[in-house]
């Protein structure tokens, strides 16, 4: 055994004190840091190629950006940039050569400031197939061809007139953001967004017994400002910020010509109201101090207030019935509501293993909008005899909770916990429920090679005396009960296990359950409940192969009574879902470092099923299906250590059948004008082939 002497270490103390004047001088500018964990200088990499989609589809084009058939451009690229004293400058971006294109750049100094700003688009597909006869549509006027209007579908001149819309908008963001590291301790933060929508989608307007489905225009843009002040020591941090956010509609509203001849005079042209103007503004701030190193206090808070006053639009175009409407009570809604957020948490670690938590928040919205007395007319035919009254609904909902974690003897841990969420309402059935939680978490390692959890949740909700709705102009049922304010059990559970089978092989498999009990509904839902099942599987076959395998089912379950005769109940639905979902993947790397291949397979089920039971032993509805099978295979190829070339194939296959819209054509009701839109049904093979450079 080799002993350092004491004297050694005087020596070596002696030597350094002599010598740390000199060091003082040394000249460190040539230095270099061979073993830096972050790169210097510029590196990135750039990928251009073609792709080719086989044939056009709305629905496969939703959010990806390939709805056209025939090539399409792939660009993408990444280039950063590392400086010795802590500047640096990233840009990216994916997808540019698509409708779901993506940018990316930011710039700073290390632990100094940062800036950043971004772009993306997506595009939204809502129909497949539709059409109209319309002229106009994507603006807030829809005229008619010559021919209309008719007395039914069945008379007007769609085989003419008729032309195919698409119906859907591009999404844009853009936004820009900056941080800077101020003092010691303290830090800001500011960012602005905008997000727009322009395109349009599917609405309908009515004229008491005859209806449209036309497109209304899409033209929306919000924009959002963000900024704070963070202060972080030690013991204590908190946050001080403000955010706006203000949403502006170009249309006030849409107005259609009536195509059907009009049941009372002057009914020819109907108008509905698109989103309105609205405004939002917030204060927030947060705050957490140590008090102890065991014992730790935060809380958060966010005053807001949203208001809303664009002009009305007229009551009524109908020329003929005017007149005997009366003059509405305001210009405007002149709608107000206050917000209120905020809760505070109490954290304590009193034992070793053992961690305790106390928490309370309030939510509140105070809607303080002017409640007045309007004119009602029903469908622009009819004033009917008793106006309506506004609703300013608010709601205060309060949320406690008491929770303990405690870990045991080798990774043995215990999880409880008690909440109770009581909220208050006002112009609603019920004035106050009260809903109590318990749940109770265990998670064990009884082998190395083996974790498992366990969790049991129990709760119930309980109201104040339901009464019934009197400020919506009509009667309900005395004994309906809506479903989040009638009394509720809720009983779940929840498993997981997972095992790894030597080093090569890992297993997991989980397992949820959920019934919902509302014994106290007479009229309403009555029963729900829910079962997922799921496993995942990852084999590492060799070095150079690896496989993963995913399955998941779920089934859901509801039970509902109704009263055609404003009653007891007199007759039952029941609806089922059920969704099964199974993945494979391959990773293979056939040449080390040279060839790299492979293939994702998925397969995806889902039904849902309806039935009614009442007198007239109607048979229950076709059922709805989607089936969704997807193959993706790829291959990089490296010629040289900085230029590959990748190729891919995708193939997905999609079907669904909806009686909602299986054979529903524009004349297929004689008083509805449908959009003829139907499920959407394809097959796409999507080839790419890129290079791709690194430098």
């Amino acid at each position: 055994m080799k002993i350092f002497s004491s004297l050694h270490l005087l020596a070596a103390l002696g030597v350094l004190s002599l010598t740390s004047a000199a060091s003082a001088q040394v000249d460190t500018s040539a230095w270099k840091c061979e073993s830096c964990p972050y790169p210097k200088g510029t590196t990135g990499s750039i990928e251009v190629g073609v792709g080719h989609v086989s044939s056009a589809s709305p629905k496969f084009g939703d959010y990806t950006g390939l709805q056209r058939d025939g090539a399409h451009a792939l660009v993408d690229g990444a280039v950063s940039r590392r400086g010795d004293d802590g500047y640096f400058a990233d840009l990216w971006g994916a997808d540019l050569g698509l409708d779901s294109r993506r940018l990316f750049g930011q710039a700073g100094r290390e632990g100094l400031y940062s800036l950043r700003i971004g772009y993306a688009e997506l595009p939204r597909y809502l129909t497949e197939g539709a059409a109209t006869p319309f002229l106009g549509s994507g603006g807030n006027v829809l005229t008619l061809p010559p021919g209309f209007p008719a007395g039914n579908t069945a008379g007007m001149p769609l085989a003419t007139t008729l032309q195919p819309i698409e119906l859907g908008y591009r999404y844009k963001r853009f936004d820009i953001g900056a941080a800077l590291i101020g003092g010691q301790d303290w830090s800001y933060r500011f960012s602005i967004r905008r997000d727009t929508r322009d395109g349009t989608k599917p609405t309908s307007g009515s004229f008491f017994s005859t209806a449209s489905q036309f497109a209304a225009p899409v033209d929306e843009t919000t924009d959002q400002l963000e900024a704070s002040v963070s202060y972080a020591a030690r013991r204590l941090q908190a946050t001080l910020g403000y955010q706006l956010s203000i949403f502006r509609s170009g249309n006030d509203g849409v107005t259609w010509s009536n195509l059907f001849f009009p049941v009372v005079p002057g009914s020819t042209t109907g108008q509905l109201a698109l989103p309105p103007d609205n405004h939002f503004r917030q204060v927030v701030g947060s705050l957490g101090y140590d008090i102890t190193p065991t014992i730790r206090a935060s809380g958060d808070l966010a005053i807001g207030r949203m208001s809303q006053d664009s002009g009305y639009l007229s009551p009524t175009l109908n020329a003929t019935l005017a007149p005997s409407v009366p003059a509405l009570p305001s210009q405007s809604l002149g709608g107000v509501a206050n917000t209120f957020n905020g809760g505070i948490k109490l954290s304590a670690a009193p034992l070793e293993g053992l961690r305790l938590t106390a928490s309370y928040h309030r939510d509140r919205r105070e809607n303080r909008t002017p409640v007045r007395s309007y004119p009602t007319v029903a469908t622009d035919m009819i004033l009917e005899p008793t106006p309506r009254t506004s609703t300013p609904f608010s709601f205060t909902q309060d949320r406690f909770q008491l929770a303990g974690d405690y870990r045991g003897a080798g990774n043995l841990k215990w999880s409880a916990a008690a909440q109770q969420d009581n909220r208050e309402r006002s112009y609603q059935e019920v004035v106050t429920t009260r809903e109590t939680t318990l749940w109770g978490r265990v998670v064990a390692q009884p082998r190395d090679n083996l974790s498992v959890s366990f969790k049991l949740a129990h709760a119930w909700r309980e109201n104040s005396p339901y009464g019934t709705s009197i400020w919506f102009g009509y009667a309900e049922n005395r004994l309906l009960r809506k479903f989040y304010l009638a009394d509720r059990v809720r009983d779940s559970a929840e498993a997981r296990a997972d095992v790894a089978f030597g080093e090569k092989v890992t297993l997991g498999v989980s397992a949820d359950f959920a019934n919902d009990d509302y014994k106290k509904s007479a009229v309403g839902l009555t029963s729900g409940r829910s079962v997922n099942l799921a496993a995942d599987l990852a084999v590492a076959v060799s070095e150079q192969t690896q496989v993963h395998a995913f399955a998941q089912g779920q089934w859901i379950s509801s039970r509902q009574s109704g009263s055609e005769a404003f009653a007891g109940p007199d007759w039952n639905g029941r609806v089922k879902d059920r969704f099964d979902v199974v993945g494979v993947g391959v990773k293979h790397a056939a040449m080390a470092n040279k060839l790299d291949l492979g293939a994702d397979f998925t397969i995806s089920r889902s039904r849902s099923d309806v039935a009614v039971d009442n007198s007239a032993a109607a048979p229950p509805f076709p059922t709805a299906t989607t089936q969704l099978d997807s193959v993706k295979l790829y291959a990089t190829y490296k010629l040289r250590d900085n230029l590959s070339v990748t190729g891919s194939y995708w193939y997905e296959h999609y079907d669904s059948q909806d009686w909602q819209f299986d054979g529903i054509l524009p004349a297929t009701i004689p008083n509805l004008l449908a959009l003829g839109a139907q499920p959407p049904r394809y097959n796409v093979n999507v080839f790419r082939l890129s290079l791709r450079y690194r430098f």
